[in-house]
């Protein structure tokens, strides 16, 4: 055995009914959704454009290290870069957390330090916008590094026939988490704050707070549950973690080859995650410029969609059960492309976008969890941090060629209406990428034994 391939003995086996470890597995997507609803999807974004507007010149810019920049442009530009420093640094981390065996340890470092920069999102204020800054790519990049130890844990914990009810339970648990705290917020920032005399830039500091608050409490959960399966492991002599993990990782990509049915899937999930991204990033655009909704229909429908969402991972978790996971994320791509199609063609009221809003939560949460607990299935015994990192770049590292893709159909025709269909392609492709993966080898040629409903 190479020194690079991780040890996969001695472990604890998966036992047939570990509960208590899975609802505490479950407690983090509850955790950590409050970050991406509250801080990214509402809140955030406009905050932190008004304090960069606030210190901007008389043309409009700000100067961050020097380097002119229109004020509006600050929010897009960290995500970016938070997004980019993912892509760099997810699956070295990856591989540094199977080689230690430490998923647990790293998981609770980048989800504590993630909780506390977005807890400190409290003391951005007046101009300070590179407090903002600085703290949201600290609090992006350390939220996707501990997803990947947090995935890494789910084929650990559920047998092979448990992992699409356990991964399905988890996403429900993330929107409904996710949905209640930024409920709670809503009606703090838009009816409380006002007669307790908070002014609104108060109250949605205090917001962004309890989001960093909510990710720390209920991190505590799955961090007194969750267990290491495998001892730690010592370094060679004369090298340091930092040069195992790129050794690993490098090791690891030299691999992948090996596994072409794997790839195939991951190849096709980098498609249809893309579409998916850019609905979630790019509907409100949609309503408010085609359809003219106000911010308060728009919240509102983030908010329906967020509930929904946690139906619609246990309807799909049901239908894999049925007829299979395989077909069950095939038959979310289907309704993703009907929606997309039927938005272009026929949506022009507020009542008809929140139909296709509801349609889309069915199988927003379904498509993900699925798509996460089929993958789980194809990595390797002992390297599923690592698997599970390159599985979080594939979402993360081309998230953005759907916004490209909106954004040409804009410039070019200035529809909006052709803009939303053109994010069908990416469904399409991963339909057909998908249809063509035969799950059952692609499980079996890195070793492991299929499920029966895949």
């Amino acid at each position: 055995m190479s020194e690079l391939t991780p040890a996969v003995s001695p472990v604890t086996p998966v036992t047939p009914d570990n509960r208590r470890e899975q609802v505490g597995w479950y407690f983090y997507d509850w955790a950590n959704s409050a970050f991406s609803t509250t801080v990214v999807s509402v809140f955030l974004g406009p905050y932190l454009t008004a304090v960069a507007k606030a210190a901007a010149d008389a043309n409009g810019f700000i100067h961050p290290l020097g380097f002119a920049m229109v004020a509006d442009g600050l929010f897009p530009f960290v995500v970016s870069l938070s997004v980019v420093l993912q892509v760099l640094f997810l699956p070295v981390l990856g591989a540094i957390a199977d080689y230690s065996n430490r998923k647990k340890q790293l998981m609770g470092f980048f989800a504590y330090i993630g909780a506390f920069a977005t807890t400190a999102l409290y003391f951005v204020e007046g101009t300070n916008y590179w407090l903002g800054g600085a703290l949201f790519v600290i609090a992006n990049l350390t939220f996707g590094a501990a997803i990947v130890f947090y995935n890494a844990f789910l084929p650990e914990i559920a047998e092979p026939d448990q992992r699409d009810r356990v991964s399905s339970h988890g996403w429900a648990l993330g929107y409904l988490g996710g949905g209640i705290l930024l409920l709670l917020n809503l009606i703090f920032v838009q009816f409380l704050a006002e007669p307790l005399g908070i002014s609104t830039g108060l109250a949605v500091r205090i917001s962004l707070a309890s989001a960093g608050l909510w990710w720390a409490a209920f991190s505590i959960i799955p961090l007194t549950r969750l267990r290491n399966r495998r001892s730690a492991r010592a370094l060679p002599a004369g090298t340091n973690y930092v040069k195992v993990g790129f050794r690993q990782l490098g090791h690891t990509l030299r691999q992948l080859p090996q596994y072409p049915r794997g790839m195939l899937f991951l190849i096709a999930y980098l498609f249809y995650n893309d579409g998916i991204q850019t609905v979630i990033a790019l509907a409100a655009q949609f309503g408010s410029e085609e359809l003219g909704l106000g911010t308060s229909s728009l919240i509102q429908l983030i908010l329906m969609v967020q509930f929904v969402a946690f139906g619609g991972a246990l309807l799909f978790n049901v239908l894999a059960e049925r007829m299979g996971v395989k077909k069950a994320i095939m038959l979310s791509l289907v309704i993703w492309v009907c929606t997309t199609s039927y938005t272009y063609a026929f949506v022009t009221s507020q009542v008809q976008f929140f139909v296709v809003g509801a349609a889309i939560g069915v199988v927003l949460g379904g498509s993900q969890a699925l798509s996460r607990s089929l993958f789980s299935h194809m990595i390797p015994k002992g390297r599923e941090a690592e698997y599970f990192s390159l599985y979080e770049v594939s979402e993360r590292g081309t998230s953005w060629l759907g916004p490209m893709l909106w954004f040409a159909a804009l410039q070019f025709t200035g529809s909006y209406r052709l803009a939303v269909l053109s994010v069908s392609i990416f469904f399409i492709i991963g339909l057909v990428l998908l249809s063509l993966v035969d799950v059952r080898r692609a499980i079996m040629e890195v070793g492991n034994e299929p499920p029966a409903n895949v």
